[in-house]
């Protein structure tokens, strides 16, 4: 990466961290999954509303933990809401793909997530991107109710 995009991903992620988007919870009919990352202390509770075709009408998080999480977790849920089924499992594929592989060009699809691809240089900030994510496969792979994910699993 060079210098700008450097900059350019330290802006994005601390005003994500700083301000997250949809930052709250969702009362009724949404699945709940709550994910940690017990080796540095994240917490994110993510609540997932989906369509009859298992598509995100709604998505919200609450929880605590670094400016990566965070900044994962508020970039997530505004990538995700509305999306179908389908695209939500390949953005978490890409996105995966993104930060544990070197990716000669990232697929123009992830947009802003794009950021997140720094995080590669530092293999135990992996976990803290990821957390929000894992939470949301958890969810998807629900029917309802609640769920717990964990970086350490």
């Amino acid at each position: 990466m060079n210098a700008e995009l450097d900059e350019l991903y330290q802006q994005v992620l601390l005003d994500h961290a700083k301000r997250p988007r949809n930052f709250g919870e969702i009362a009724e009919g949404a699945v709940h999954v709550h994910g940690d990352n017990p080796s540095c202390g994240d917490e994110i509770h993510l609540h997932v509303r989906f369509g009859e075709d298992r598509g995100v009408e709604e998505i919200k998080f609450t929880g605590h933990g670094c400016a990566i999480s965070l900044a994962s977790a508020s970039l997530m849920t505004m990538k995700l809401r509305g999306r179908t089924a389908a695209e939500a499992t390949a953005l978490a594929t890409a996105l995966r793909e993104l930060v544990t592989t070197e990716v000669a060009e990232p697929t123009a699809a992830l947009g802003d997530l794009r950021v997140l691809g720094g995080v590669r240089k530092f293999p135990q900030r992996v976990k803290c991107a990821m957390l929000p994510w894992r939470a949301f496969e958890q969810a998807q792979a629900g029917n309802a109710g609640s769920g717990r994910v964990s970086t350490e699993a």
